[in-house]
């Protein structure tokens, strides 16, 4: 295998490793500088340029994006993408995951627990999103912030108004997350390669800290994760479209909390506390994808006209349920399911023979048109039209009259 991590950092611990296991399983790897490529769509087919030069053929490539170069680094593992050069994270998943914003939106989206969030854009909604995270003690985030950076604890409502208030008026945004108590100063770290949990690590801050960042002088110990927190870290970093993920996750109460999924996550913490060799299982992983190059799906169906992937909603009152994917008479409407999405489950290429169930989601290609007849017809609200005040014009001819006239008055004094 010829292998591209793509690194600013050659000197790094996890590039270093990276690139050392490649070399002792036989691969072919080089470190490249990710500013350093020029992104070619001048010819017939996408291309690369690296340092002036026409970029040699790879079979894989390694992202390790860092947060300062996220719009650059991705426009290049996209260009990888559409070169079909393998990538275990696409860069959909670099920005989904960098934003945690978005990372929250989507992960909501699939039942992942995760702390209480708000996001506000004024003074005046933060103490309401306090109360609706369930009241102060509250954390403070900023969304693109790394490593405990851009994370404040605020003991009281005024407190957290405060900041948020200070936070916007330097433009950044934040959002506000629930103070999991029990799980003060701690966290678990699980690296994800593929569709398993190969290292997990839990992390501990510092004297008073609440942050358990190994860069804010946190310690690690190595740990053993249940099945419901190995499945919860998998599925976080599949839903943001990563094979190769660390996912931070809070011990709350009622199970795990996912608080981040990172797509370049370090490997000296985790490789140190566990004494595994996680660089190695990303490039094996990594060896054994490279005939199987991750694609847009929804950019190669769509390009047929007429044609596209949609979701389908099984509703309750639904003629569907009950039916089988037979019975439905998909088949007829040339619809073709792709995945089933049940609960937390996903059922790949459905049996014909699977009989459908009120809130099953089906992923689905076909014809669009057939698609869009399938969805009931959502009830809309007649907005209620108002007559136009008589006055209305003449008030805004008066004011913009007297606008004028005020104006005209200031240039005849200069």
């Amino acid at each position: 295998m010829k292998l591209a991590i793509l690194s600013r950092a050659p000197q790094a611990y996890s590039t270093r490793r990276l690139r050392a296991a490649a070399v002792d399983r036989g691969h072919d790897v080089k470190v490249l500088n990710t500013l350093r490529f020029a992104i070619d769509l001048s010819g017939e087919l996408p291309d690369l340029q690296y340092r002036g030069k026409l970029l040699s053929d790879y079979d894989a490539i390694l992202p390790r994006i860092g947060n300062s170069i996220t719009y650059y680094g991705t426009a290049v593992v996209r260009q990888f993408e559409q070169m079909d050069v393998y990538t275990p994270n696409t860069a959909n998943g670099i920005v989904n995951s960098r934003d945690k914003l978005r990372a929250n939106q989507i992960l909501s989206r699939h039942n992942i627990g995760m702390p209480a969030t708000a996001f506000v854009n004024g003074r005046a909604d933060v103490r309401m999103a306090i109360e609706q995270v369930g009241g102060a003690p509250v954390v403070i985030k900023l969304l693109e912030g790394t490593q405990g950076i851009g994370v404040i604890l605020a003991p009281e409502a005024k407190v957290a108004e405060s900041i948020v208030e200070t936070l916007h008026s330097t433009k950044q945004n934040v959002l506000i997350q629930s103070f999991i108590s029990e799980s003060r100063g701690k966290d678990i770290r699980a690296l994800v390669v593929g569709d398993r949990v190969v290292a997990a690590m839990r992390r501990t801050a510092s004297g008073d800290e609440f942050r358990s960042n190994v860069h804010r002088g946190g310690t690690v110990e190595k740990v053993s994760l249940s099945p419901e927190y190995e499945q919860a870290a998998v599925r976080s970093a599949q839903i943001m479209g990563l094979r190769v993920a660390g996912v931070d996750m809070l011990e709350g109460n009622d199970g795990p909390l996912v608080m981040e999924v990172n797509s370049s996550p370090g490997l000296e913490g985790i490789e140190r506390a566990t004494g595994l060799d996680v660089a190695g299982a990303i490039i094996d992983y990594i060896a054994n994808q490279v005939a199987f190059p991750e694609i847009d799906v929804r950019q190669r169906l769509s390009v047929s006209t007429g044609y596209g992937v949609a979701e389908l909603l099984v509703h309750a009152n639904a003629d569907l349920v009950g039916k089988t994917i037979k019975e439905t008479g998909l088949w007829d409407r040339d619809i073709t399911v792709l995945t089933l999405h049940r609960g937390t489950t996903v059922i790949p290429n459905p049996r014909s023979g699977v009989a459908l169930e009120p809130g099953d989601r089906l992923l689905c290609f076909g014809k669009l048109d057939e698609m869009r007849s399938m969805l009931p017809e959502k009830r809309r609200r007649r907005a209620k039209l108002r007559k136009l005040p008589a006055e209305a014009v003449a008030e805004h001819s008066e004011t913009a009259a007297a606008a004028a006239a005020a104006a005209a008055a200031s240039s005849s004094d200069r």
